[in-house]
Protein backbone atom coordinates (compact mmCIF):
# COMPACT_ATOMS: atom_id res chain seq x y z
CA UNK A 1 0.00 0.00 0.00
CA UNK A 2 0.90 3.31 -1.01
CA UNK A 3 1.05 6.33 1.18
CA UNK A 4 0.82 9.92 -0.08
CA UNK A 5 0.76 12.53 1.96
CA UNK A 6 -0.48 16.26 1.21
CA UNK A 7 -0.18 19.61 2.37
CA UNK A 8 -0.08 22.94 0.83
CA UNK A 9 2.12 24.79 4.06
CA UNK A 10 5.85 22.99 3.86
CA UNK A 11 6.15 23.16 7.58
CA UNK A 12 2.99 20.26 7.83
CA UNK A 13 4.36 18.33 5.37
CA UNK A 14 7.68 17.77 7.14
CA UNK A 15 5.97 17.46 9.98
CA UNK A 16 3.61 14.67 8.89
CA UNK A 17 6.51 12.80 7.05
CA UNK A 18 8.76 12.92 10.65
CA UNK A 19 5.95 11.79 12.33
CA UNK A 20 5.21 8.40 10.29
CA UNK A 21 9.30 7.90 10.65
CA UNK A 22 9.41 8.08 14.12
CA UNK A 23 6.39 5.92 14.55
CA UNK A 24 7.13 3.40 11.86
CA UNK A 25 10.93 3.21 13.22
CA UNK A 26 13.15 2.96 16.22
CA UNK A 27 16.30 3.84 14.37
CA UNK A 28 17.06 7.44 15.96
CA UNK A 29 20.38 7.44 14.87
CA UNK A 30 19.56 9.78 11.98
CA UNK A 31 19.02 12.82 14.75
CA UNK A 32 21.71 15.33 14.87
CA UNK A 33 21.52 17.03 17.63
CA UNK A 34 22.97 20.83 18.50
CA UNK A 35 24.45 22.18 21.62
CA UNK A 36 24.12 25.13 22.41
CA UNK A 37 26.40 26.32 25.67
CA UNK A 38 29.47 28.53 27.30
CA UNK A 39 33.11 28.91 25.54
CA UNK A 40 33.95 28.94 29.95
CA UNK A 41 33.18 26.13 32.08
CA UNK A 42 31.72 28.39 34.67
CA UNK A 43 32.20 27.77 38.84
CA UNK A 44 29.67 25.33 39.55
CA UNK A 45 30.91 21.85 38.33
CA UNK A 46 27.49 20.72 38.01
CA UNK A 47 27.90 22.45 34.64
CA UNK A 48 30.66 20.43 33.30
CA UNK A 49 28.96 17.35 34.67
CA UNK A 50 26.08 18.25 32.48
CA UNK A 51 28.14 18.64 29.33
CA UNK A 52 29.26 15.15 30.31
CA UNK A 53 25.50 13.82 30.83
CA UNK A 54 24.40 15.04 27.42
CA UNK A 55 27.35 13.94 25.28
CA UNK A 56 26.82 10.04 26.97
CA UNK A 57 22.95 10.59 26.52
CA UNK A 58 23.66 10.96 22.63
CA UNK A 59 26.19 8.07 22.79
CA UNK A 60 23.46 5.64 24.01
CA UNK A 61 20.59 6.84 21.44
CA UNK A 62 23.50 6.26 18.64
CA UNK A 63 22.73 10.51 17.97
CA UNK A 64 25.39 12.66 16.07
CA UNK A 65 26.27 16.06 17.56
CA UNK A 66 27.13 19.39 16.16
CA UNK A 67 28.36 22.07 18.02
CA UNK A 68 30.18 25.41 17.96
CA UNK A 69 33.62 23.97 16.98
CA UNK A 70 35.30 25.49 20.08
CA UNK A 71 37.57 23.55 22.25
CA UNK A 72 36.98 25.75 25.51
CA UNK A 73 34.75 25.50 27.91
CA UNK A 74 31.47 23.15 28.12
CA UNK A 75 31.76 23.66 24.07
CA UNK A 76 34.88 21.74 24.78
CA UNK A 77 33.91 19.09 27.24
CA UNK A 78 30.80 18.04 25.55
CA UNK A 79 32.67 17.39 22.27
CA UNK A 80 35.72 15.65 23.97
CA UNK A 81 33.40 13.26 25.65
CA UNK A 82 30.84 12.82 22.96
CA UNK A 83 34.17 11.86 20.84
CA UNK A 84 35.51 9.45 23.37
CA UNK A 85 32.58 7.91 23.25
CA UNK A 86 32.22 7.08 19.45
CA UNK A 87 29.77 10.28 18.76
CA UNK A 88 29.91 11.79 15.35
CA UNK A 89 30.83 15.58 16.25
CA UNK A 90 30.63 18.39 13.54
CA UNK A 91 31.95 21.83 14.58
CA UNK A 92 31.09 24.50 13.18
CA UNK A 93 33.27 27.98 13.64
CA UNK A 94 33.88 31.02 11.81
CA UNK A 95 37.43 31.90 10.67
CA UNK A 96 37.87 34.93 13.08
CA UNK A 97 37.09 32.50 16.13
CA UNK A 98 39.88 29.88 15.76
CA UNK A 99 42.26 31.65 17.29
CA UNK A 100 40.31 32.65 20.32
CA UNK A 101 38.33 29.36 20.51
CA UNK A 102 40.61 26.36 19.59
CA UNK A 103 38.93 23.98 17.54
CA UNK A 104 38.48 20.43 19.35
CA UNK A 105 41.15 18.06 17.49
CA UNK A 106 39.86 14.86 15.64
CA UNK A 107 36.44 15.64 14.80
CA UNK A 108 34.44 13.73 12.53
CA UNK A 109 34.48 17.22 10.38
CA UNK A 110 34.98 20.80 11.43
CA UNK A 111 33.53 23.45 9.10
CA UNK A 112 34.89 26.85 8.86
CA UNK A 113 32.71 29.60 7.85
CA UNK A 114 32.80 33.26 7.47
CA UNK A 115 30.92 34.97 10.33
CA UNK A 116 28.68 34.33 13.25
CA UNK A 117 25.44 34.41 10.71
CA UNK A 118 26.59 31.90 8.56
CA UNK A 119 27.78 29.89 11.90
CA UNK A 120 23.98 29.94 12.94
CA UNK A 121 22.75 28.83 9.34
CA UNK A 122 24.79 25.86 9.30
CA UNK A 123 24.19 24.92 12.65
CA UNK A 124 19.79 25.66 11.87
CA UNK A 125 20.51 23.49 8.49
CA UNK A 126 22.16 20.28 9.84
CA UNK A 127 20.42 19.85 13.09
CA UNK A 128 17.42 18.29 14.07
CA UNK A 129 16.77 19.42 17.82
CA UNK A 130 18.57 21.79 20.02
CA UNK A 131 19.98 21.17 23.37
CA UNK A 132 20.96 24.45 25.31
CA UNK A 133 23.54 24.09 28.29
CA UNK A 134 24.44 26.77 30.73
CA UNK A 135 26.51 30.03 28.81
CA UNK A 136 26.30 33.59 28.52
CA UNK A 137 25.06 36.20 26.06
CA UNK A 138 26.31 34.14 22.91
CA UNK A 139 24.71 30.82 23.81
CA UNK A 140 21.05 32.65 24.92
CA UNK A 141 21.35 34.18 21.77
CA UNK A 142 21.75 31.50 19.72
CA UNK A 143 18.80 29.74 21.25
CA UNK A 144 16.19 32.66 21.26
CA UNK A 145 16.84 33.11 17.20
CA UNK A 146 16.15 29.08 17.06
CA UNK A 147 13.07 29.67 19.03
CA UNK A 148 11.91 32.65 16.90
CA UNK A 149 12.49 30.58 13.55
CA UNK A 150 10.59 28.06 14.94
CA UNK A 151 7.95 30.06 16.36
CA UNK A 152 7.31 32.01 12.77
CA UNK A 153 7.34 28.80 10.94
CA UNK A 154 10.96 28.85 9.42
CA UNK A 155 12.42 25.65 11.44
CA UNK A 156 10.38 22.87 13.12
CA UNK A 157 13.52 21.53 15.21
CA UNK A 158 12.88 21.74 19.24
CA UNK A 159 15.22 23.68 21.09
CA UNK A 160 15.55 22.43 24.83
CA UNK A 161 16.92 23.93 28.02
CA UNK A 162 19.02 22.01 30.70
CA UNK A 163 18.04 23.46 33.83
CA UNK A 164 21.15 22.58 35.71
CA UNK A 165 21.18 24.09 39.38
CA UNK A 166 17.81 26.30 38.33
CA UNK A 167 20.07 28.22 35.54
CA UNK A 168 17.50 29.29 33.60
CA UNK A 169 14.71 29.79 36.29
CA UNK A 170 15.06 33.41 35.30
CA UNK A 171 15.17 32.84 31.99
CA UNK A 172 11.64 31.20 32.19
CA UNK A 173 10.10 33.84 34.55
CA UNK A 174 10.65 36.92 32.11
CA UNK A 175 9.20 34.80 29.23
CA UNK A 176 6.01 34.38 31.85
CA UNK A 177 6.52 38.00 31.89
CA UNK A 178 6.43 38.43 28.65
CA UNK A 179 2.81 36.80 28.52
CA UNK A 180 1.84 38.17 31.46
CA UNK A 181 2.79 41.42 29.88
CA UNK A 182 1.11 40.93 26.25
CA UNK A 183 3.98 40.46 24.50
CA UNK A 184 3.95 36.59 24.44
CA UNK A 185 0.61 34.50 23.69
CA UNK A 186 0.32 31.59 26.21
CA UNK A 187 0.78 28.83 23.88
CA UNK A 188 4.61 29.22 23.38
CA UNK A 189 5.17 29.73 26.34
CA UNK A 190 3.36 26.68 27.62
CA UNK A 191 5.70 24.53 24.29
CA UNK A 192 9.07 25.30 25.87
CA UNK A 193 10.67 22.46 26.34
CA UNK A 194 13.03 22.10 29.90
CA UNK A 195 14.15 19.48 32.04
CA UNK A 196 16.26 18.86 34.71
CA UNK A 197 18.20 15.81 33.35
CA UNK A 198 19.75 15.25 29.98
CA UNK A 199 17.84 12.12 29.55
CA UNK A 200 14.50 13.64 30.34
CA UNK A 201 15.25 16.41 28.09
CA UNK A 202 16.23 14.24 24.88
CA UNK A 203 13.05 12.23 25.26
CA UNK A 204 10.75 15.42 25.49
CA UNK A 205 13.32 16.91 22.66
CA UNK A 206 12.38 13.52 20.23
CA UNK A 207 8.74 13.65 21.16
CA UNK A 208 8.41 16.75 20.50
CA UNK A 209 10.52 16.82 16.76
CA UNK A 210 7.92 13.44 15.62
CA UNK A 211 4.77 15.21 17.20
CA UNK A 212 2.35 15.72 13.77
CA UNK A 213 1.00 19.42 15.78
CA UNK A 214 2.45 22.28 14.15
CA UNK A 215 4.73 25.45 16.14
CA UNK A 216 2.48 28.22 17.13
CA UNK A 217 3.75 30.67 14.89
CA UNK A 218 0.09 32.60 14.19
CA UNK A 219 -0.27 32.47 17.97
CA UNK A 220 3.31 33.98 18.69
CA UNK A 221 2.81 37.12 16.66
CA UNK A 222 -0.85 37.96 16.13
CA UNK A 223 -1.76 36.58 12.76
CA UNK A 224 -5.00 34.74 13.57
Amino acid sequence: MSLILYSTHPVTLTKMALFLFCKGSQAMTEFKVCVFCGSRSGNNPAYTDAAHAVAQELASRGMQLVFGGGGTGLMGETARTALDLGVSVTGIIPTFLINQETPVEDLSELLVVADMHERKAKMAELSDMFVVLPGGIGTMEEACEMITGNWIGLYNKPVGFLNVNGFFDSFFAFLKDAVDAGFMPVPCYERAIVDNTAAGLLDKLVSARCAPELPCNADCFGHK
